[in-house]
């Protein structure tokens, strides 16, 4: 019974978001009431609210779902360097079109990206969440500096991949080698800011073009080259 009553949280769950999102796409965000969601879901606002705690959440529990998203790939990439590990995670998402890359002509994806970028409260909450995220990954770099070249299992939660190793002499270290009396968490939240700011602005820049009518398929061999050209920057 545990996995029915779950199966039915989901759909009301995603029947609420999707009603919801559908609604600001056809009026505008701040023309559109809980209330008018609660009743077109038909689900009370009591109901919505314990699935949604505020009206922003509606939305931006999509981009949500992806927080934390480089501390976790930096703590379970230990075979290369975090900057490494993150360039083929973005990389890979532009194959597989993640959304979050930016690089995804899906109709209804660059409508949510448009409506999420113009709308001043959604935007003030997303970069919230960079700070969030900044600060995780800041975290998951001091972590794994504190190991060098030695077995995997020395970083809590890190899996190595089957059949990798690591480099002889390959580095954990954050970044560059920091001047005496600067603190290692001062040097990885400044490494984690502008890791961050690089995938934010190839993101931005995917998007931008794809909403001047190109296409992902057509961009997709300029986002790789940028992505490289950025990632290449960082190191």
């Amino acid at each position: 019974m545990s996995g029915l009553r779950e199966r039915k949280r989901q759909r009301t769950h995603d029947t609420i978001s999707a009603t919801a999102i559908r609604l600001f796409l056809e009026r505008g965000y701040d023309a559109v009431s809980v209330a008018d969601i609660a009743e077109a879901a038909e689900v009370s606002k009591p109901t919505l609210f314990r699935y949604f705690p505020s009206k922003e959440d509606l939305v931006l529990h999509r981009i949500a779902d992806h927080l934390g998203e480089a501390a976790r790939v930096v703590l379970t990439r230990p075979d290369v360097s975090p900057v490494e590990a993150l360039h083929r995670h973005f990389v890979d998402g532009l194959a597989r079109r993640d959304p979050v890359t930016g690089l995804n002509d899906v109709p209804e994806v660059l409508a949510y990206h448009g409506l999420v970028f113009g709308t001043p409260a959604l935007a003030a909450r997303v970069a919230a969440f960079t700070g969030d995220d900044e600060a995780a990954l800041a975290s998951a770099l001091v972590e794994v500096s504190r190991h060098g070249p030695g077995d995997a299992a020395a970083v809590p939660g890190a899996a190595r991949a089957p059949g990798t190793a690591r480099a002889p002499g390959a580095a954990r270290a954050p970044g560059a080698a920091r001047a005496p009396g600067v603190p290692a968490g001062l040097v990885a939240a400044l490494r984690a800011a502008q890791i961050l700011a690089v995938q934010r602005v190839l993101a931005q820049e995917n998007w931008r073009q794809l909403a001047a009518g190109r296409s992902a398929d057509d961009l997709y061999p300029h986002a790789v080259a940028a992505a490289d050209h950025a990632f290449a920057s960082l190191r």
